[in-house]
């Protein structure tokens, strides 16, 4: 493999392309694209807010000032009454002051500034996030912390690979995250974001969240996980803070007697398996067969295989292979648009064959299509199988939008872009958006022959595109396109391409992808004769 730079995005071109990112005008939390209009949405409401404190500050000045008016006035005048309102002025002006000028005092402070602000806000409001948008949010950041094994301090801390603008996390902000995962009943999360939390505040970081609260949670986090011995200790902790907390005392009572049931099941236990170990000792035993044969290592289970290529482990590439891949200029066979500047094309991987084609698609390019994509984005779908409809999931929070040559004749450039360099036709290729639960599902042109990716941004960290069955990451890297075929030459499916997307730890990830198919391809990628060529 050589030394060039790699490269990634985020869209999909698809027929004509497409756009798998971050943006739209709902679920915000799978758009970084709309999360960037929420900063502006906030920024303006800041602007809002100190708009109304200068007023605010100003009718208190004037106050203050007649306040301090009317407190040397009324030291004067209560010394000597009589004298004092013996002066004509002096009795007139008291007059004045009582039937006209408090009236106004009464005016302006009674004057409501915060209308403004509260009109802007109200204004704004119906483009805020929504609880869903949130708890997707948490959800999401749950999935990077488990995909990359960060700890919560480091998340906390801010402390990520490429990270440019470190944001660190407030007491506040590790309760939420726990609180969400609780009420996703997911306690494993709940406990390591309430210990986070409770490490803070015992660091001495203030909040308006209490320890009590926070051990309330984690001791019965705890407890849902099977740990009696640590619950019953933080129960402990949280009634010498609050000894009167009533759901804490019932607790203490209820784990002290299922501790005690437990311990008495594992001392059961204990007898039996010494009577079961001293019975073995009296049996002579032979060597059985299992013992003789060769130790049989179990395979990486597949959500284990993802993450680690995820993190950049475990990729099954040998320095002889390695050795075998080339980086060379492409021409395809002397196509006419490449005589004169081949395009740099890259060995990624040998089994399946991936390649890398490198400045294949420019940054005016890139922008063009992010700007005729932004308006169509929408959440995508995957498969329900049980009502057979299009659905969104939980665990698919990209957003897609589909582009053709309709759009801006610049489609029809980059379709044809990808026809002479891998000598497929493009015209059977999708038009429409089709999520489909098996990439070699007939969809009326044949199954999905070839897949070729564009990388339309870096990625600061995470982002890569992998292949668990071979143990493969291709990495994003602007400008480049990343190509391989899903059939074999015969028309069977190749499943060592299976593939996914491993989360954006830092960044923002836009990819286009082209989706081509075997019809019309019968002449330009003859049929294999077996059933693997």
């Amino acid at each position: 493999m050589s030394n060039m730079e790699r490269w990634c995005g985020g869209c999909v071109l698809v027929l004509s392309c497409l756009l798998q990112t971050f943006s739209a005008y709902s679920d915000f939390y799978t758009s970084i694209g709309q999360m960037t209009d929420l900063l502006y949405t906030e920024k303006d409401l800041v602007t809002s807010l100190k708009n109304y404190i200068m007023v605010e500050e100003m009718k208190l000045k004037q106050v203050k000032q007649w306040a301090e008016k009317m407190d040397t006035l009324s030291a004067t005048a209560t010394q000597d009454p009589e004298g004092f309102l013996g002066h004509p002025v002096n009795a007139f002006k008291l007059m004045k002051r009582l039937n006209t000028e408090w009236g106004n005092l009464e005016n302006l402070v009674l004057k409501d500034s915060a209308e403004g602000f509260i009109s802007n806000l109200t204004l704004q409001r119906q483009h805020f996030p929504t609880d869903e948008d949130q708890t997707g949010a948490a959800k999401a950041l749950l999935r990077l912390q488990d995909t990359y094994r960060l700890d919560t301090n480091t998340i906390s801390t801010g402390d990520l690979p490429g990270v440019t603008h470190k944001s660190l996390m407030t007491v506040e902000d590790c309760f939420e995250l726990g609180k969400i995962a609780y009420s996703e009943v997911d306690y494993y999360h709940t406990e390591l974001w309430m210990e986070q939390a409770l490490k803070q505040l015992e660091e001495g970081e203030e909040s308006t969240v209490d320890k009590v609260t926070v051990l309330d949670y984690l001791s019965y986090a705890i407890y849902q996980q099977g740990d009696l011995g640590r619950a019953l200790e933080l129960t402990k902790k949280l009634l010498r803070i609050d000894p009167d907390h009533q759901r804490a005392n019932g607790n203490l009572k209820y784990f002290e007697f299922q501790l005690i049931k437990q311990r008495k099941a594992q001392a059961d236990e204990a007898k039996k398996a010494q009577v079961e170990d001293k019975d073995k000792k009296r049996r002579k035993r032979q060597p059985s067969d299992a013992s003789k044969k060769k130790a049989f290592k179990e395979p990486v289970p597949e959500r284990k295989m993802y993450e680690m290529l995820c993190r950049g482990e475990g990729v099954k590439m040998t320095n002889r292979r390695q050795s075998r891949l080339f980086c060379r200029y492409y021409t395809n066979n002397g196509n006419p648009s490449y005589l004169l500047s081949p395009a740099k094309q890259e060995d990624e991987w040998d089994r399946p064959y991936i390649v890398r084609y490198h400045d294949i698609i420019s940054h005016s390019e890139i922008e063009k299509i992010k700007e005729l994509a932004l308006p169509k984005l929408k959440r995508a779908t995957v498969h329900d199988p049980l009502t057979g409809k299009l659905t969104t999931a939980l665990y698919r929070v990209s957003k897609s939008a589909w582009l053709t040559g309709y759009d801006h004749p610049m489609i029809d450039q980059i379709n044809q872009r990808i026809e002479d360099l891998t000598g497929l036709e493009m015209d059977t290729a999708e038009e429409l958006q089709k999520d489909e639960p098996d990439a070699f599902k007939e969809l009326g042109t044949g199954n999905r022959v070839a897949t070729w990716l564009f990388y339309m941004s870096d990625v600061a960290a995470g982002g890569a595109t992998v292949f668990p069955d071979v143990g493969a990451a291709v990495w994003p890297k602007k400008g480049t396109a990343v190509f391989w075929y899903n059939l074999f030459p015969s028309g069977e499916g190749d499943y060592s391409t299976r593939h996914a997307a491993c989360p954006v730890l830092v960044g923002n990830k836009w990819v286009s992808n082209k989706w081509i198919h075997e019809r019309g391809q019968e002449f330009r990628r003859p049929c294999g004769l077996t059933e693997i060529a």
